[in-house]
């Protein structure tokens, strides 16, 4: 049996086709494929504008930055997470903070920030900016925090990193209606891939103008923005600063392709998860809780072992399926127990939840060309390494 990852990408004839025809043309960068894919997402998920950029890090740290969060600001996301949910706050030099998540969701807990919400109310230390992440392509309780934004007045930008293609109260994750913006990842793992990349969508003509200037540098050739004008065609201002955070025509054009597969890709997750779902029926596991009103991407599929039922240690289990060539991984080690974050001040037991979570989660294989037999495999596997 060939090792089998926890992810892996599925690029096809088209989308090599795609990348082939960019590579052809005139424009390799800054050209009409750009624009192209973001119209696409745009349209797909029902939102106004998109931003596409050189990855889903550059996406938060310009939403941040849009947001006007800067220094003596704070920003509030879940410790379940990839770092970069709460690095992009510290580029803008504010303070972060964490709200554990709930045990049966995983998401940031909608109670727990409402809780944590008063209290800061009450010490006068409130955030400027929550990042709510849909873990493992579920959404948070995205209506429970707009909610709360409106009543404590903080930016809502939804680190869907994991969320392409699910479904919040029957509309697309990504159209913005909770939140001001959203933040999508298109790294080889995810759902779609442009090889490395993100992008950035909203509503807000304000926000987009903001986003626009700050993925190039913050220069500009529209007039209307500009200090001086009739200086002549060659002429430009940086009126911000900005980055470099652009994306390549080459990897819009994989993205773009990609895009046209994206139902396809996630109805296949949902297969795979209910196969999952029956062939671990009866262990000693507990399984992330789904909604009625959610339909998940499943960029992941995470299984809770139930420590007290299992003579092995999580360790144990998790060292067996390596041996055995499956590629099982543990999404997330809570950011608040990194190290850079404990010299910053937060501790062991800060967040109890994630923590818990964390001592019991395995990530198994999730992608699109999981084969049957491989799945079988897997949940075999699991059954003899648990009997």
């Amino acid at each position: 049996m060939a090792f089998i990852p926890y992810a892996r990408q599925c690029v096809d004839k088209d989308d090599i086709q795609a990348v082939v025809d960019i590579l052809q043309s005139d424009w390799l960068t800054q050209g009409p494929a750009v624009e192209r894919f973001e119209q696409a997402v745009a349209e797909y998920c029902g939102v106004e504008h998109a931003v596409a950029v050189n990855s889903a890090t550059a996406a938060l740290h310009i939403a941040c930055l849009a947001a006007g969060l800067g220094d003596g600001d704070s920003l509030w996301t879940s410790p379940n997470t990839f770092v970069a949910s709460a690095n992009c706050g510290l580029y803008c030099g504010s303070k972060v903070d964490f709200v554990d998540i709930d045990p049966l969701t995983y998401n940031l807990s909608p109670k727990e920030l409402e809780q944590k919400l008063s209290n800061g109310q009450a010490a006068r230390d409130l955030p400027k900016v929550v990042i709510p992440v849909h873990f493992a392509g579920d959404s948070c309780d995205m209506a429970a925090i707009h909610s709360l934004a409106r009543q404590y007045h903080f930016t809502v930008i939804e680190d869907a990193s994991h969320a392409i293609g699910g479904r919040y109260k029957d509309k697309a994750i990504g159209c913005c209606a909770y939140s001001d913006m959203t933040v999508f990842s298109f790294h080889p793992v995810k759902i779609v891939t442009t090889g490395e990349g993100g992008m950035v969508v909203t509503n807000r003509r304000d926000l987009y103008e903001k986003l626009l200037l700050l993925r190039s540098h913050g220069v500009t050739r529209d007039e209307s923005q500009m200090t001086m004008s009739g200086q002549g065609p060659w002429y430009y201002e940086q009126i911000d600063l900005g980055f470099n955070y652009r994306i390549t025509d080459i990897q819009a054009a994989l993205g773009w392709s990609q895009l046209k597969k994206i139902d396809e890709f996630v109805a296949r997750r949902q297969t795979i998860a209910g196969h999952y779902d029956e062939g671990l029926a009866g262990m000693p596991l507990t399984f992330q809780q789904r909604r009625s009103d959610i339909y998940s991407a499943f960029h992941l599929y995470v299984i809770r072992l139930k420590s007290g039922e299992i003579k092995k240690s999580h360790r144990q289990v998790f060292e067996e399926l390596r041996q055995a060539g499956i590629g099982v991984n543990l999404h997330y080690i809570p950011v608040h127990l990194q190290p850079y974050y404990q010299q910053r001040g937060f501790c062991a037991g800060d967040f109890p939840q994630a923590e818990q979570y964390y001592r019991e989660a395995i990530s198994l294989p999730m992608y699109y060309l999981l084969s049957e037999e491989d799945q079988k495999y897997v949940i075999n596997t699991i059954r003899q390494v648990l009997a």
